[in-house]
């Protein structure tokens, strides 16, 4: 994972992503390099626009943002009820005194 996130870190900073500049990323976060999982990351990344995928990666997860919405609408509708308890609470207290 941590050659993909290289990759994806190189891309962000507008440096070309290949093997020499993965494998300085991936050794200066600590991790041991393995020259094969970087040659089969680069080799799998050959034609690839990685800006295009992202993107089509964002359009992919955009539905998944209006789900999250749904329980803070249920919230507030849950508010007013919470309200109506208090009140009538307030109301039994007012008769016990």
């Amino acid at each position: 994972m941590e050659y993909i996130y290289a990759a994806l870190l190189l891309h962000k900073l507008g440096k070309e992503v290949n093997e020499e500049n993965v494998k300085k990323v991936v050794a200066a976060a600590g991790q041991e390099v393995d020259e094969s999982k970087i040659k089969s990351l680069i080799s799998s990344l050959k034609g690839v626009d990685i800006a295009k995928e992202l993107e089509s990666a964002n359009l992919v997860a955009a539905p998944a943002t209006g789900v999250s919405e749904a329980p803070a609408e249920e919230k507030k509708a849950e508010a007013p009820k919470e309200e109506k308890k208090e009140a009538a609470a307030e109301g039994l207290s007012s008769l016990f005194g």
